[in-house]
């Protein structure tokens, strides 16, 4: 059964809110977690740990649902192409990440020694890997809202890829609550090219495709 285009791009619109809506409540309420020492991914590790590798896996999918169907609606320019597989790979990261649960670190879970893994190394290097592509994305993104003439989207695109690489290696007290804010931005920005897509597109059921000719990103 194929799914229609406005829900594998709804999926995409959800994926950012849903993933840091089901995290954030976690940090708060777990006993020994504290997010101003703890990465959001040693949630998938105690008892209701389960709950944040759910969390990474359903999140995966739901960017890979997206990048379907960006790959469905972005037919020409910049990016039509990598944009979409580069937000799968990334959708194919956080599975990984969510696979392969990361190591005790900084006495959480309460009791447990830091440790180093087989599957804490895989969960690093998906981590790492789905950073790059995502970082990839943006990039493009950038550069297909150069094309457009939208140069303040394109600078925003471009500071949030940089601040994802750089502010928490910058920032190593605060790491953690560096990585998980970037984070969230990161992925909302896709979210958010995924929710304009989503608007054009319905827009263009509406009308004859001579009639319409929209940005590829509106905020308002």
């Amino acid at each position: 059964m194929i799914m229609k285009t406005e829900k594998l791009l709804t999926a995409g619109v959800i994926a950012t809110p849903l993933f840091f809506a089901v995290a954030l409540p976690q940090a708060v309420a777990r006993d020994g977690f504290d997010l101003s020492r703890h990465m959001i991914s040693q949630l998938s590790l105690g008892s209701l740990g389960f709950l944040q590798i759910a969390n990474f896996l359903v999140t995966g999918v739901l960017f890979i649902l997206g990048a379907i169907g960006l790959n469905r609606v972005l037919t020409e320019g910049i990016g039509h192409v990598w944009i979409p597989r580069l937000v799968a790979a990334f959708g194919a990261g956080l599975i990984a990440a969510g696979l392969f649960v990361a190591d005790p670190v900084n006495g959480y879970p309460v009791g447990e020694p830091d440790s180093l893994s087989w599957h804490g190394i895989l969960h690093g290097a998906a981590a790492t890997l789905s950073g790059l592509a995502l970082v990839a994305a943006l990039i493009i993104l950038a550069r297909r809202f150069i094309r457009d003439g939208r140069k303040g989207m394109a600078a925003a695109s471009i500071a949030i890829a940089a601040a994802f690489m750089v502010l928490p290696a910058a920032l190593p007290s605060v790491v953690s609550i560096t990585f998980a804010t970037v984070s969230f931005l990161a992925w909302g920005w896709i979210s958010l090219f995924a929710a304009a897509q989503l608007r054009h597109h319905a827009t263009a059921s509406t009308h004859t495709p001579a009639a319409v000719r929209t940005p590829d990103f509106e905020l308002v």
